[in-house]
């Protein structure tokens, strides 16, 4: 009974979804930061 519970679950895909997951959150900081930067660059040219 348990050998048929075994091949229910697949590795591969959680492991897809948790790299593609960290890719988006990576890339979501990344905007954040320039986004970040960006705003002290302009305020810094208007005075």
């Amino acid at each position: 009974m348990t050998h048929l519970a075994v091949p229910l679950y697949s590795w591969t895909n959680g492991a897809i979804m948790i790299a593609i997951f960290g890719v988006v959150c990576l890339s979501l900081i990344g905007i954040l930061i320039n986004f970040m930067m960006g705003g002290k660059k302009d305020k810094e040219n208007n005075e």
